[in-house]
């Protein structure tokens, strides 16, 4: 209705008028085919398309849900289906940033980013594209453009890795304060402890990330893990129900944890990241409680009082601030 009062030719549709398809999932539903039939016929007739975002009809016909950032995961599924050259995600942010630029004042806009870049650092707490968007785009080859929806400056392209010509050694320090910490000592150190424990938990809906099994003394162990702040409460009431049937000696749970993670493509043909990281932290009296990998990311769990510190100090030390994007 706007665009008609100001005489732009538009039409506006529905998930289900779009022809997105979906499983029967109504609150987290996955795209199973898009049939544009109807979007593609009005662009053609020289019309603007306005799409309703994270919607969906079902294989039993009703209206779904496609989840968290299922706005940005419609503009990329749309933009596979019309073949599109580029798809463009506007936020309140101007880009893409090698850190948080609230923590870090010299946090440099990118002008390029991979997709496997991209990937890891939304997994593991970059909240801008959202993960799942980025995955699609990742799939099918969309380009996206991550930019400001109040300016008309360039923002972040996120592009195959063959369209970067050299990557950096690491590319992104990217915090994350939405975890908690959850330890279970005193778990007999035998196989299907673990797989019971992780199925109760999986049978919950408590999302595991992190885990570390401590190596085994006289047949007992301990095991770590993180889980969301929102997933904290059923996690832990889990493991003191597994605690009871398996006797292991106690459950913790600790909500004052962060993880930092560094990230970059070109960490696969550059040893020596995680010692620098590693050391970096030590200098700065930053204690690290957890650590996973993945050969583009190295990420700790540290106290949260420390996050700010181990940010900065790692952004600084790895010269993010003047490094070419």
């Amino acid at each position: 209705m706007a665009l008609h009062d100001i005489g732009i030719p538009a039409d506006s549709f529905t998930g289900s008028q779009a022809g997105f398809i979906t499983d029967t999932n109504h609150r987290n539903a996955k795209i199973l085919e898009i049939n544009p039939i109807r979007v593609q016929a009005s662009l053609d007739a020289g019309r603007v398309v306005v799409l309703a975002g994270a919607q969906g009809v079902s294989t039993d016909r009703d209206v779904t849900f496609l989840g968290r950032g299922g706005s940005d995961t419609t503009a990329v599924a749309i933009a596979k289906a019309l073949d599109a050259d580029l798809c463009e995600l506007y936020t309140d942010v101007t880009g893409v940033y090698t850190t948080d630029p609230r923590m870090v004042g010299n946090a440099r806009k990118m002008d390029r980013i991979s997709f496997s870049e991209m990937l890891e650092m939304t997994a593991v707490g970059c909240p801008k594209p959202v993960m799942r968007a980025v995955e699609v785009a990742s799939r099918f080859g969309v380009r996206l453009h991550v930019r400001s929806a109040f300016t008309w400056g360039d923002g972040t392209l996120v592009v195959p890795e063959d369209e970067i010509m050299e990557q950096a050694i690491v590319k992104a320090v990217v915090p994350d304060l939405s975890e908690a910490k959850i330890t279970v000592s005193g778990v007999a150190d035998k196989p299907g402890i673990a797989a019971r424990l992780f199925r109760a938990l999986a049978d919950a809906d408590a999302n595991v990330d992190m885990i570390v099994q401590n190596t085994s003394d006289a047949g007992i162990t301990d095991i770590s893990f993180t889980v969301p702040h929102e997933d904290l409460r059923i996690a832990t009431s889990t493991c003191e129900q597994f605690q009871a049937d398996v006797g292991a000696t106690s459950v913790k749970a600790d909500s004052s944890i962060a993880r930092v993670s560094v990230v970059g493509a070109g960490m696969k043909s550059n040893p020596g990241v995680a010692a620098t990281m590693f050391e970096t932290l030590a200098a700065n009296g930053i204690n690290i409680e957890m650590i996973s990998t993945s050969p583009i990311r190295v990420s700790c769990v540290v106290a949260e009082s420390d996050i700010d510190k181990a940010v900065n100090v790692l952004h600084d030390v790895y010269g993010l601030a003047e490094s070419d994007g």
